[in-house]
């Protein structure tokens, strides 16, 4: 991982309209020395790398990367919702549309959905009011469903699965939407239910 760059510093100051004093300030330093980071004739100390990345409205990692995704997401519908999953400690993250999300330092790309295959093939039956959801899918240590979400315009309802349970859930029907299946080993499937 690099260290922050004054080019980087200064792009993310203007993009939330602050003057060098007004960053300054909400990191209590002086204006001259954030007018030194963003010349390269010095970089931030490590004690205050956290508070100026929360100044500048990013994360931690995406500062130090220098790569970091705008929030364009102004009107959520849960029909675009995106997940995104820590490949180190598994976390799952929800979200209305795309976005910059990070989990253990990492910065989290979108889940994009795979093509139904052989092993990965949602089912989807109508029961009294309900979706009952299943895959005939190994759901052990090493390869196992993540979870299962059943998304409309208007709800969203997440199953968490683990190991050793039955690749399975019921849903409350809201009506059309999308069912999600998340493969811990090839990704993320899609059904139009």
């Amino acid at each position: 991982m690099s260290y922050v760059t004054g080019s980087i510093i200064k792009e993310l100051r203007e993009r939330k309209g602050y003057t060098q004093r007004q960053l300054a300030e909400s990191v209590c330093v002086s204006d001259k020395t954030v007018s030194k980071w963003e010349t390269g004739k010095g970089l931030p100390d490590v004690g205050i790398i956290t508070e100026l990345a929360s100044a500048l409205g990013v994360s931690l990692a995406e500062l130090l990367n220098g790569e970091y995704a705008e929030n364009r997401n102004r009107s959520g519908n849960m029909k675009k919702i995106s997940f995104y999953v820590c490949p180190l400690c598994g976390n799952v993250i929800q979200a209305m549309g795309n976005g910059s999300y990070s989990c253990c330092g990492i910065l989290l790309p979108a889940m994009e959905p795979e093509e139904e295959c052989a092993g990965h093939e949602i089912q989807v039956r109508d029961m009294d009011g309900e979706y009952y959801v299943c895959m005939e899918h190994e759901m052990d240590k090493t390869h196992y469903l993540s979870f299962l979400v059943y998304a409309t315009s208007s709800h969203v309802q997440f199953v968490k699965l683990y190991p050793e349970q039955s690749a399975e859930a019921r849903f409350t029907k809201r009506g059309h939407g999308f069912i999600y299946a998340c493969c811990n080993r090839h990704g993320l499937y899609r059904k139009n239910v």
